[in-house]
């Protein structure tokens, strides 16, 4: 059984929470760059947490499920549709079999994630099933998906619970606050709480040519200490690196695993998920911490997913009894 791609989206890719243990040979993560709505959404339909989803970006794709199937979307605020009924965000949702799913623009946020009950079966690239769109493997050919794209699922039974949601699965506050500039977090060079090359002076605006790999920052422009220091150095998701152009690109889940430009910070883990929401012409600041901050953000983050997981498993067994 399986969901063909009627319109594909403005960039539609399959994720799952990356593949770890190859930058050595420079191979680097992939996966969702909001790992946190990607977990949420696969756990709301009964899958492991780094279960292949779609990641949608801005506007979704439209696509043909020939069987039914239990979905749930989380992240961006997404206009999604079967006929003219519209769907909530963050619930699973039982759908039958011949159903043509349209996800259209994303309202607030930039990214959202469709899981479906069962995943979405690709073949395993070096441990994983994520889209790597700059090495070209994984996922769906290692692209995006295009019109015509068939996709595996398996054939679900959508007797699946329905759940009584509490509004604190809805809202995933704090990791996605949509309120602009966002304010996100960034370990200084050497661990200090400020900064010489200006990074926390003003606001960022995103720029358009942001990707996977980099979100491009526009702004007053940031003279390097040392213009010298382009020797390449190790790069991961979150580093912020500074062009000779004065303007920080703060490296995503694509990131290469080694980069000449000087490092002059790095955005905690736990804040990624706010970045990967940050449109284009969108508005972010960017604030010193430390990292026993980081740390206890990061141990924060992980218990409130814990805590939703074991509700979801809680809720369903309470409706099966």
């Amino acid at each position: 059984m399986g969901m063909r791609v009627l319109a594909p989206g403005t960039m539609t890719t399959v994720q799952d929470l990356g593949r770890t243990g190859w930058r050595h040979l420079g191979v680097g993560l992939s996966g969702a760059l909001d790992p946190y709505s990607h977990a949420i959404a696969n756990l709301l339909v009964g899958n492991p947490a780094d279960a292949a989803t779609l990641e949608i970006t801005l506007t979704g794709p439209t696509l043909a499920l020939a069987a039914g199937a239990v979905v749930a979307i989380c992240g961006a605020d997404v206009d999604a549709r079967v006929g003219g009924t519209a769907l909530p965000g963050w619930r699973p949702i039982g759908l039958p079999a011949a159903t043509t799913l349209s996800i259209g623009a994303c309202r607030k946020g930039a990214r959202a994630y469709l899981a479906i009950a069962g995943g979405i079966r690709v073949a395993s690239v070096l441990g994983s099933a994520s889209t790597d769109l700059r090495g070209g493997f994984g996922g769906i050919h290692g692209r995006a998906l295009v019109r015509g794209d068939a996709l595996e699922i398996p054939k679900a039974a959508i007797a699946l619970p329905e759940l009584d949601i509490a509004s604190w699965w809805i809202d995933p506050s704090p990791e996605l606050q949509w309120d602009l500039p966002a304010v996100v977090r960034v370990l200084p060079p050497g661990g200090s709480g400020t900064s010489p090359h200006g990074l926390f002076a003003s606001s960022w605006r995103v720029a358009a040519a942001s990707n996977r790999q980099g979100l491009r920052m526009e702004g007053s422009a940031i003279a390097p200490d040392d213009v010298t220091a382009l020797i390449s150095e190790p790069v991961l998701p979150g580093t912020v690196q500074l062009p000779p152009d004065g303007q920080p690109i703060v490296l995503m889940a694509d990131a290469q695993t080694h980069g000449g430009y000087p490092r002059i910070g790095h955005v905690i883990r736990a804040d990624w998920p706010r970045l990967a929401q940050l449109r284009p012409g969108e508005r972010v600041r960017f604030r010193p911490c430390t990292y026993d901050e980081a740390r206890q953000a990061r141990l924060d983050q992980s218990h409130r997913l814990a805590r939703i997981a074991l509700a979801i498993a809680g809720r369903r067994h309470a409706t099966r009894s």
